[in-house]
């Protein structure tokens, strides 16, 4: 199994929990990056991940996305593939830069992407031909655990 983790799930762990919600998906990216870890799923990173946390202007946020994806075995690469394929999930309302993401996870045979995105959980459930299952980490956590 493998998991694609956008930059808002990988960095969920380090917003203010003011929020039960917040709390509940704090606590599930965590045991999703330690399901990973112990070997039960594969982590993903990629060129765009990478790029994405470098631009934090907060430290601990830089350190913790990078150091989440460090933990992935490989690194996908953006290709003309991807930029194509991104171009097809615009068209649903998802951002650029998440329509790459969701591209890349295709690419690398990811079974999830994870996101705690509202918007873009919704814009892509239009895409009809996703080969990705793309949930929050709550419901992650509840459909890897049956």
């Amino acid at each position: 199994m493998k998991i694609y983790l956008d930059l808002c799930a990988i960095q969920r762990p380090l917003d203010t929990a003011n929020q039960i919600r917040i709390v509940l998906e704090s606590e599930a990216v965590l045991g999703i990056i330690t399901f990973c870890d112990t070997g039960q799923a594969e982590l993903l990173s990629s060129e765009a991940l990478l790029y994405e946390g470098e631009q934090s202007t907060l430290p601990v946020r830089k350190e913790h996305t990078l150091s989440v994806l460090a933990k992935a075995k490989n690194v996908l690469v953006v290709t003309e593939k991807e930029k194509s394929r991104a171009a097809e999930i615009i068209k649903f309302g998802v951002k650029p830069l998440d329509a790459l993401h969701i591209a890349l996870a295709e690419s690398g045979n990811a079974d999830y992407f994870c996101t705690c995105d509202d918007k873009l959980l919704r814009n892509a459930k239009k895409v009809k031909d996703l080969a990705v299952k793309i949930l929050n980490p709550v419901d992650l956590v509840q459909e890897i655990e049956i």
